[in-house]
């Protein structure tokens, strides 16, 4: 099965880095999110990716050229025969197609403009910028039990501000509540499931963002469905998440980290 990312957005809220490259490049420690979710999908055995790029997409595209340049360790032998010596050759076992879906394009236009590329079989689907611990395997199993279109992966998120109670005299604090799970909203996470029937409901435009009239349009023809999932999940869209993110890494506590 195939897995489809999106990686084409501006990622207008982590300017400080999205300026020079992509957000799905942006690195949490020595390699890109983006690699960190292709490393978490190939641990379940998904190998196949499709990269669907907008913005800066040429940098995802020399990123993954000189893969061997960016992962191991290179010998540049000037002297006589002026040739490159790999060392410690990383190799994975992916077969990865970039491809170029539109700077400007929204969601829904990206998804539509890789059809020929994934076929008519059911697909993974996600964004370039979240990492999880979800079960994919469960997932996949949730999603065929319940025969929807497409099964989307909801997760409460946690608030970013602690919450305090006060007392009855408004002075005095009675409770307080660490980054609580905000008001029991579930959200979507990414991580989707998707038949080859979804392409009924894309069209090529760059106006049609998949969460607002894709998946509404799902919904009221009961064609989506949620595999609800309490464990981890963080996106990357501040440079906030980011430094969060690479102290898990840094510190060895990185949920996502099962290779």
């Amino acid at each position: 099965m195939k897995v489809v990312i999106l990686a084409g957005g501006f990622g207008t809220r982590i300017s400080e880095e999205s300026h020079m490259k992509p957000k799905p490049m942006i690195e949490i420690g020595d390699a890109p999110i983006l690699w960190h979710i292709m490393k978490y999908y190939s641990c379940y055995g998904f190998h196949e990716f499709i990269i669907c790029c907008g913005y800066k997409g040429y940098v995802i595209k020399e990123y993954f050229a000189d893969y061997y340049l960016h992962r191991s360790d290179i010998t540049f032998d000037f002297s006589l025969e002026n040739k490159m010596i790999v060392h410690n050759n990383i190799a994975e076992p992916w077969k990865v197609t970039v491809v170029d879906t539109g700077e400007k394009a929204q969601t829904g236009a990206r998804i539509q403009r890789i059809h020929r590329y994934v076929g008519d079989e059911p697909f993974m689907l996600t964004y370039g910028d979240g990492v999880c611990n979800v079960d994919l395997d469960r997932l996949l199993s949730f999603h065929q039990q319940h025969r929807r279109t497409v099964t989307m992966t909801a997760i409460q998120p946690g608030g970013r501000f602690g919450v305090l109670d006060f007392d009855r005299d408004g002075a005095g604090i009675e409770k307080f509540q660490e980054k609580p799970k905000e008001d029991g909203s579930w959200i979507n996470a990414g991580y989707m499931v998707a038949e080859p029937e979804i392409f009924r409901y894309l069209r090529n435009d760059d106006s049609l963002v998949f969460e607002r009239e894709v998946l509404n349009n799902l919904a009221a023809d009961n064609g989506l469905a949620a595999y609800k999932h309490t464990g981890f999940w963080q996106c990357m869209d501040t440079m906030r998440d980011k430094l969060m993110l690479e102290e898990m890494w840094e510190r060895g506590n990185a949920p996502w980290k099962i290779w």
